[in-house]
Parts: structure tokens; C-alpha cells; sequence
């Protein structure tokens, strides 16, 4: 609507408004705008008819003269135009065929601008009217709106301050919830904590007492390292060579030393228990050592020692031993005779496996100098050794051991200083328990097998259980933060303890079925160790002549021999007892086939004497003073008969005094003299009654040493009378030879040597026994000179793929 006014200017409504005779389109336009803005038209003459008509013409010219025509056209109320107006607008001006602003624009442009206003009044007005309920409707709906919105607004501003605090709350219940989940989490964290805890306590638990005691052992252990390292490296350094007695004295003195010195050390020290280890004690038993303290002591030396090992071992202990555990690894065995034995020392050497040389002098080759002064040298990193002018890579792994079969080698200080020389000389107990071994196996071979099958396992749950235990202490120790936490900690020990508890309960069972085992062997420990001492027996023979040497195989050949046939009986008393007086008869039957007359009846007395000292019937003091005389008296009385008693007898009677079943002896003697005299002239001393005071007061050994002072002379009679009443009569008549005896206690690896006295000649029973053997022609024979040996090597070589004599 303004669009259609602001194309008029001033000077078209002038122009308009002077027009005299205006066109009638010009008229019919203004009439309208007269009408619609209310202005009343004039009543005029009609000049052809004189009647009054009605003129818009003047009240338009009167409206077009208003300076603010244009500007109230603009201002126009539009929305308040009364019903009627419009009517007559719609009625009189709108239908007309000229009021069109396209028409009207011929006759006035000015007069086509009010043209548009009025058709756009009037389709504002139609448009008004159908808007207007509309309005109305609107303007309710809006005022309903606003209070509406009014509302809303305030429900919001509520919602908003309610969202705010629930945001709050929210908030809140947020920071609830994460304390909630975290108080939830550490209630989870403390019942799994707890779990583990229990779980801890039921791993380790049952270890607290043995672990703490085990604490205070090592406590004590650590408080005296400084002395027991220093004493047992003395023990490796200069007691290695020596017997049990002298290793005693010396630790004795040295631990009086470092008292003295207030040098800390265990009491009592013991060597094994300082560096030695419970696991390989077992694995090494298993192998073949001999159950007993000094061979533990020994085999520990070897383990410890910087340089290599040279066993004094007459009984071949150490090097059966050594085969037994290095047989796994390869071991090679050499001898210095053999003529490649440096070529298979240093492929020991380079591949890393242990080598034995056995059969040891008193000297040591020159060309071992390098290997036992560890004469090595590193090039790029690796190790090596020149031998014999060839370099030679050296392997770590490589272990290197000695054995002289010797009883008493004498090595020289050069020796002593390239190896560690270990007495390996078997002890009476190492022996008593391989000889119980054997009786058993003979006895119940099923108990034996069972019993090392449990040794086996048990060895094997001990190094287990050992593994086991580090593992523990390793996870307690390398845990970081609280162990609780550490549930892959927590699960090792459970898994360890399980294992360790299974362990432990075959350990229990194992320990009862080898408690029975135990039981049995027992019964059979009185053969053991009266066989033991049988053995010993025969080792002092050699101090009477050099060669009546007996090795430790031929006696347990014999012994076996004896076991299998001894009588039988299901009495477990009477069987032990053939056993032993089987053992002991075999022994000196064999011994008496190898020794001359003369000496027979000594070897009778040295065995009656072993066997009454071991049972406690005869002190080893008494037996001593026998064999070498007693202490010089320290305050001699006189003589009181030099007529009869000499002075070597004299001093010999005093002497007997010393021994504490004589007390009172000498005084009594000079009391009754008078009898002594008696027994002292008697013609068979050995059989007379000793005077009443002392015939009944001291046994038949303690007489024995009284006859010996009185009446030296018949000592050897005695000595038989001795034997015969203590061993019967069968020990002082020697058997006789027996060729078919002999044979068969030999055999392929045992020959039969014969010695010789003068005029002896064993060819006549041995061609009889080969007849009788249906080997006559299976028999060769040949007298040994100058060039027979290999001549008699041949012929061995011969017999034995035949099967030959």
C-alpha cells in the first residue's frame, strides 16, 4: 500500500488538483478517495437537468490542496475503516470497468497511484475482515500464550532450578556412586586380600616353625661364617690326606685356636654341614658313596676344592664311585700305561667330559702340568690350554679325578702342590653298611629293590621340595609392593604348597614303608658288622708280610659265597648266627690257604680278638698292651723274689696295673707269692689255675696277659688254648689243601696264584683236578723265564676265546 503512494510527488497531486475540467477516471478515482476517507462530496446544480447531484469533484480539490495529503493517505488507519465505507467502495469504484490503474494511468498518473491505494485498501480490508476473528482469536491465544509462556517460563525457571539441583544431586550421587564403587572395589580388594591371605597363611603357614627355625640356624651360621669358612678351607687345604683320628685332633686344636683368637665358630663344627648339601649327599650316596661321615667329608672336599682330586683309594671306593656318578656324562678311564691317554685327555678336555685316571704312582706326568695348574688362557672370549705344544679349546664342563690303588703312597711336596689329595681309605662303618646291603639283597632281594626305589624317589622329592622352597623364597623376595596384592605371588605358593604338601605326605609314606625296611635290615646289622670287623682282620695282614694283600672285591666275592650257602633256617636268630660262623670260617679257610704255617695261628688270634673287642668281651687297651708292651711305671717297686722273677718280668707285672681290672694286682701278687711261684714253674702254665684271689676275678684274655709277663714262653700255647676255647677247634687246625675247594671259589676273573716254598710243586693236584674236570687236553701249561711273557700272554689271549686252562 505505501509502495503505491511513494510513486506520487507533490507536484502530480498539483497537477491534479488543477485540472479544470478533470477526465472522468480522474473524478471516479478522487470520488473514491473521498469516500473512503470519509469526506462528504458536495450537492451541486446538475447544469443539464438543474436537479441537485451529488460531487466529489470539490471536496477533492479541497483534500489535494492539504499540504499532508500524501503523508495522511500514508498514515491512513487502514484497519478501523468502517463497514459502510467499504460497501460503497465494493459497490461503486471496485466493480467499475475504468477503475483500473492501467486505464487510469492514461488520464493521470498521479490519479493510477490512488487508483492502486484504494484496491489495496480494499483487499487489505477483505483480507482485515477474515483476518480479524482470526486476529482476535490470535490475540486471546496469544495473550493465552504469553501467560502461557509466562507459566512455562517459570515452570522452566523451577525446572531449571530443579535441574540444577538434580544436577547436583546428580552430581552427587555421581561422587556417591565412585566412593560406593570404590569403597565396593576395596571391600572386594580386602575379601580377596584376605582370601590370599588365608590362602598365604595355609601355603606358608605350616612352614613358620621349620622356617624358624631354620632362621635361627642360619642366624647362628652367619654369625660364625668367618671362623667355619676359615676352618673348612683349612680342612680342604691340609686335612684332605688324612684319617679320621688325626682330622679329629687337628679340628680340635684349630677350634681352640680361634676360641683363643675369638674367632666365632659353630660348635660343633661340622665340615659337611659348612659346604657341603644335604641333596648331593643323597644323590652321591645313591651313586655309589659310602654311608658314612668321612666319605661325606671327602666327597664334600672334592666338590669344594680349586684343584683336582687324587684319591688315596686301596679299596677302590672313590673310583668305583666316580664311575657310578660320571657314567652319565660320558666318563672316560684311562691309565698312564695306556699310550693315548694325553690324545683322550684332551678330547675330554675339549668336549667338556669328566676323565678318570686311575691306577696313580707316587709320580705324576709331566704333561698333566698344564691341565692341574689350570694353565689356561682366553682368546675372543674363549678358553683355552696348550698341551704338548697344541693349543686346545678348554671346556668348562670338563672334570678331571685321580686314584692310586696304594695303601700308603708316598707323594713328594712337587705332587702335594698341583692336586688335592683325599684319603678315600673305607671306614669300618662305610663298609658295615654296603656289607648290610648285600646280606639283605641276598636275604630279601624285594625289600632291597623296594628300599632303593625309595631312596631313589625320596632323593628325587628332596631336590623337588628344595626347588620348591627356593621358588617360594624367590617369589617373597622379587614380590614388589604388599604381596597380598600379587595374585600371580599368591598363586605360585598355592601351586607350591600343593605340590610340597603332596610331596611331603609320599615323603611320610615313604619314611614308614622304609621304617619297616629298617626294621628288617636291622636283624641283619650284627652279620654287617661282624663282617666288617672280619675285614679288617685282614687288612693288618699285610704288616706282617707285604704280600698277603686282600682287596675289598675278593672279600665281598667270599662274602656273597658265604651267605648263599650258609644254612638255611626260618628261626631269623639261628640264621644270623650261620651266617656269621659261616662268613668267619670261609674267611679263615681261605686266608690259611694263602698265608705260610707260621702265621696262621697269629691271623686264628688277630680274628678271635677283632670279634670279642667289637662284642665288648676284650678292650681294645687290653688287647694294645698285648701286642706292644705298656707305659713305663712311673714309680717301680722292688723286686721281691729276683731269684724267680726277672726284671722284664718284674716291670711287665707292674705294667698290668695301668689297666684298670688289675687294680690292686701287685699288692696281691707280693702277698702270695708264694703261689705265683706255684703257677710260674708249672709245666703247662696255659691250663694251670691261676692263684684263688685271681682265678675267678679277671677272664680268660686278661689271664692271657698275666702269662704273657710271668711266662713268656708259652704265650703261643696260650694263644691257641685261647682260640680254641673262644672260636673252637676248627680255627687252630688250618684245612688242609683242597685243589677242587680252591676251584670252585674261583673263577674266569679270579685266578688261582700258587706260592711256592721250596721243594712245593701244585702241577700234580691240577693235572689230576683238570682230568677229573674232563679238561685234560684243555690244559696248557708253561714255565715263565727270559722272553716267555708274550709266549704266555698269547696263550691266555688263546684260552680265553676257547674256554681253556
Amino acid at each position: 500500500m505505501i509502495q503505491a503512494l511513494n510513486t506520487l510527488k507533490p507536484s502530480d497531486i498539483t497537477l491534479v488538483k488543477s485540472m479544470k475540467n478533470p477526465p472522468e477516471v480522474v473524478k471516479l478515482v478522487m470520488a473514491a478517495v473521498c469516500v473512503i476517507k470519509g469526506v462528504p462530496p458536495d450537492r451541486i446544480n446538475d447544469p443539464a437537468t438543474g436537479k441537485k447531484i451529488i460531487d466529489f469533484w470539490g471536496p477533492s480539490k479541497r483534500i489535494l490542496g492539504d499540504m499532508g495529503f500524501l503523508q495522511s493517505l500514508k498514515d491512513f488507519d487502514k484497519d478501523n475503516i468502517g463497514v459502510d465505507i467499504m460497501k460503497k467502495i465494493r459497490k461503486d469504484f471496485i466493480p467499475h470497468k475504468d477503475f483500473q490503474p492501467h486505464i487510469v494511468l492514461k488520464a493521470s498518473s498521479a490519479a493510477e497511484g490512488l487508483c492502486k491505494w484504494i484496491i489495496a485498501m480494499d483487499l487489505y480490508d477483505s483480507v482485515a475482515k477474515i483476518v480479524a476473528p482470526k486476529k482476535t482469536r490470535l490475540e486471546a491465544a496469544e495473550k493465552e500464550y504469553a501467560d502461557t509462556v509466562k507459566i512455562l517460563n517459570e515452570k522452566r525457571q523451577l525446572a531449571e532450578e530443579l535441574e540444577r539441583k538434580v544436577g547436583l544431586l546428580n552430581e552427587e550421587l555421581a561422587e556417591a556412586n565412585l566412593e560406593m564403587q570404590r569403597v565396593e572395589a576395596e571391600v572386594e580388594m580386602c575379601k580377596n586380600k584376605l582370601q590370599r591371605a588365608e590362602s598365604l597363611i595355609g601355603s606358608l603357614g605350616g612352614e613358620k616353625n621349620r622356617w624358624t627355625l631354620a632362621v635361627e640356624h642360619l642366624a647362628k651360621l652367619y654369625n660364625n661364617l668367618a671362623g667355619d669358612i676359615l676352618m673348612s678351607c683349612g680342612f680342604i687345604a691340609y686335612l684332605a690326606p688324612f684319617n679320621i683320628p688325626y682330622r679329629k685332633r687337628a679340628l680340635k686344636e684349630w677350634h681352640t685356636l680361634c676360641i683363643e683368637l675369638r674367632i666365632p665358630t659353630s660348635i660343633p663344627f661340622r665340615f659337611t654341614e659348612v659346604l657341603g648339601s644335604d641333596i648331593k649327599l643323597q644323590n652321591w650316596s645313591i651313586a655309589g658313596l659310602p654311608k658314612d661321615a668321612f666319605s661325606a667329608e671327602n666327597a664334600t672336599i672334592l666338590d669344594n676344592s680349586s684343584r683336582y682330586s687324587l684319591f688315596i683309594d686301596p679299596q677302590s671306593q672313590a673310583n668305583n664311585w666316580i664311575k657310578t656318578l660320571e657314567k652319565p656324562n660320558g666318563l672316560r678311564v684311562v691309565k698312564f700305561s695306556h699310550s693315548n691317554y694325553m690324545k683322550v685327555l684332551a678330547e675330554c678336555i675339549q668336549l667338556g667330559i669328566p676323565c678318570l685316571i686311575e691306577s696313580i704312582t707316587n709320580e705324576l706326568e709331566v704333561q698333566l702340568n698344564p691341565i692341574l695348574f689350570r694353565q689356561t688362557f682366553y682368546k675372543d672370549e674363549e678358553e683355552f690350554i696348550t698341551l704338548r705344544g697344541e693349543t686346545i679349546e678348554f671346556n668348562k664342563n670338563f672334570r678331571l679325578y685321580l686314584t692310586s690303588n696304594a695303601r700308603n703312597p708316598h707323594y713328594l711336596p712337587e705332587v702335594v702342590n698341583k692336586v688335592t689329595i683325599i684319603n678315600f681309605s673305607l671306614t669300618l662303618q662305610g663298609l658295615e653298611d654296603q656289607l648290610l646291603g648285600i646280606v639283605v639283597a641276598k636275604e630279601r632281594p624285594d625289600l632291597q629293590e623296594l628300599r632303593q626305589k625309595i631312596i631313589l624317589e625320596s632323593a628325587e622329592n628332596q631336590k623337588i621340595l628344595k626347588e620348591v622352597e627356593d621358588g617360594i623364597l624367590k617369589t617373597l623376595s622379587t614380590s614388589k609392593g604388599d604381596i597380598l596384592e600379587d595374585e600371580r605371588a599368591i598363586k605360585i605358593l598355592d601351586d607350591s604348597k600343593i605340590l610340597s604338601v603332596r610331596l611331603k605326605a609320599k615323603q611320610i609314606a615313604s619314611k614308614k614303608t622304609e621304617k619297616e625296611i629298617e626294621d628288617f635290615r636291622f636283624n641283619y646289622r650284627a652279620v654287617a658288622s661282624h663282617s666288617s670287623i672280619l675285614y679288617y682282620c685282614i687288612t693288618d695282614l699285610p704288616n706282617i708280610d707285604p704280600m698277603y694283600q686282600f682287596s675289598l672285591g675278593w672279600y665281598i666275592n667270599l662274602y656273597i659265597y658265604s651267605i648263599e650257602n650258609a644254612n638255611k633256617s626260618k628261626d631269623i636268630f639261628r640264621r644270623l648266627k650261620f651266617l656269621m660262623d659261616t662268613i668267619t670260617l670261609n674267611l679263615y679257610t681261605n686266608v690259611c690257604r694263602s698265608i705260610f704255617e707260621k702265621d696262621k695261628l697269629l691271623f686264628s688270634f688277630v680274628l678271635t680278638t677283632k670279634i670279642m673287642i667289637m662284642c665288648n668281651q676284650i678292650r681294645q687297651e687290653q688287647y694294645n698292651h698285648l701286642l706292644k708292651g705298656g707305659k713305663p711305671v712311673k714309680e717301680p717297686l722292688d723286686n721281691p723274689c729276683p731269684n724267680w722273677i726277672n726284671d722284664k718280668m718284674w716291670t711287665h707285672l707292674q705294667q698290668l696295673e695301668e689297666m684298670e681290672e688289675f687294680e690292686g694286682f701287685i699288692s696281691d701278687f707280693q702277698a702270695n707269692i708264694s703261689e705265683w711261684k706255684t703257677y710260674y714253674d708249672a709245666t703247662d702254665p696255659q691250663t694251670s689255675r691261676f692263684p684263688p684271689s685271681w682265678d675267678g676275678k679277671i677272664n680268660r684274655f686278661e689271664k692271657l696277659l698275666v702269662l704273657n709277663a710271668i711266662r713268656p714262653d708259652k704265650t703261643a700255647a696260650a694263644i691257641q688254648e685261647f682260640v680254641a676255647s673262644e672260636m673252637g677247634p676248627l680255627y687252630i687246625r688250618p684245612p688242609a689243601f683242597d685243589i677242587t675247594k680252591s676251584f670252585e671259589e674261583a673263577n674266569c676273573l679270579m685266578p688261582l696264584i700258587f706260592i711256592l716254598s721250596p721243594g712245593a710243586d701244585p702241577i700234580g693236584a691240577l693235572t689230576l683236578h683238570a682230568e677229573k674236570m674232563g679238561f685234560s687236553k684243555a690244559f696248557e701249561t708253561i714255565s715263565m723265564g727270559k722272553g716267555q711273557g708274550p709266549i704266555a700272554e698269547r696263550m691266555i689271549r688263546s684260552a680265553q676265546k676257547a674256554g681253556t686252562w
